[in-house]
């Protein structure tokens, strides 16, 4: 594959089972992207219209769908765990940012080939609809598409936010499709060794949401296809088995880089601090480094889950780290 620089190795091996888990409708197929109307599902409690944002990768049609968002205090509990909240702080005014507080937003991604709807990770479903998200459904039916249209589920890892809207009211959520989910992190999160350490949160989760699909579920490490075009490589450090995808079309190419760096300052500018949901800390920072080097090497873009909303962009490297370029109109054109 041109430009796929990483060989066909996983970058980091599997980590070690001491590791400690992070806590737990319009038919048809208009790519344009329209003006939604407010759900009238009683079980989504939000009634403004999802955000949603649609581009072409060659000749595929990417839609980034937003999960919700959630606002949180005192970053530093979260990014630079390792450094004092002044130097945090100190970094997000330098980026415009407030010192004492963030917010994460949850992007899930749906790619339509042509020959199959490719849905990448799927938000905090039911469970967080309380809090205003959980609006996977909402937005794959804003861009004009229904669940059963999905004919391929790629879960990148198995945390909470990515699991979350596999199942719905205790049935699967994408009654058509195929599911592809890492082996290494399958067998972590169901292995009886977590029961009674901090990982049995989420593996509750997993064996909820996950285990009831495995019979559909292919198992894969890295240099995984997924279908033509869209293949996977072992990304380890935020879990035992996360997974990025490399997606090419007609010499257009973006990485979905799941949860491989959760801010687009904290985590990208200062790629080696640490952050309290990556499981193994030291493997994850190594990760970003291989990972982001090799995209602002190849001015590759990527889309990352918890980027600014709509989460494309580009980055270039600045003193030790990365400086987060947001898409413009590259791919209108």
């Amino acid at each position: 594959m041109a430009g796929w620089t990483f060989g066909r190795r996983a970058l980091l091996g599997a980590t070690g089972a001491g590791i400690l888990a992070a806590p737990a409708i319009i038919s048809g197929r208009a790519f344009a992207q329209t003006a939604p109307q407010a759900s009238t599902d009683k079980s989504m409690t939000t009634q403004f219209p999802p955000e949603t944002h649609s581009f072409k990768l060659g000749d595929f049609k990417v839609f980034v769908l937003k999960d919700g968002a959630r606002p949180s205090g005192k970053p530093n509990e979260t990014f630079g765990t390792n450094q004092s909240a002044d130097a945090v702080g100190a970094l997000l005014a330098e980026n415009f940012l407030p010192k004492d507080q963030f917010v994460n937003s949850f992007a899930p991604v749906m790619i339509d080939t042509g020959s199959d709807v490719v849905l990448f990770d799927t938000g905090l479903g039911q469970g967080g609809r309380a809090q205003g998200t959980g609006r996977l459904l909402e937005g794959i039916k804003a861009v004009g598409y229904k669940p059963e249209d999905v004919t391929v589920v790629v879960i990148t890892h198995m945390h909470g936010d990515h699991i979350g809207g596999l199942m719905e009211d205790g049935k699967p959520a994408f009654a058509n499709a195929r599911y592809i989910a890492g082996q290494a992190e399958y067998d972590f999160w169901t292995n009886p060794a977590r029961a009674g350490t901090p990982a049995e949160g989420g593996q509750k989760g997993v064996l909820a949401n996950v285990k009831p699909l495995a019979e559909k579920t292919k198992f894969v490490g890295d240099n995984a296809s997924v279908t033509s075009g869209i293949t996977g490589m072992a990304a380890f450090g935020h879990s035992p088995g996360h997974m990025i995808y490399n997606v090419e079309s007609a010499g257009k190419r973006l990485i979905l880089t799941a949860d491989t760096a959760n801010h687009y300052v904290l985590s990208l500018q200062k790629p080696e601090w640490e952050v309290r949901f990556d499981m193994d800390k030291a493997a994850a920072a190594a990760t970003r480094k291989k990972v982001f080097d090799m995209l602002a090497t190849d001015k590759v873009a990527f889309l990352g889950y918890h980027m600014p909303f709509p989460a494309v962009g580009f980055v270039e490297k600045k003193d030790t780290g990365y400086r987060f370029v947001p898409k413009s109109y590259q791919f209108d054109i």
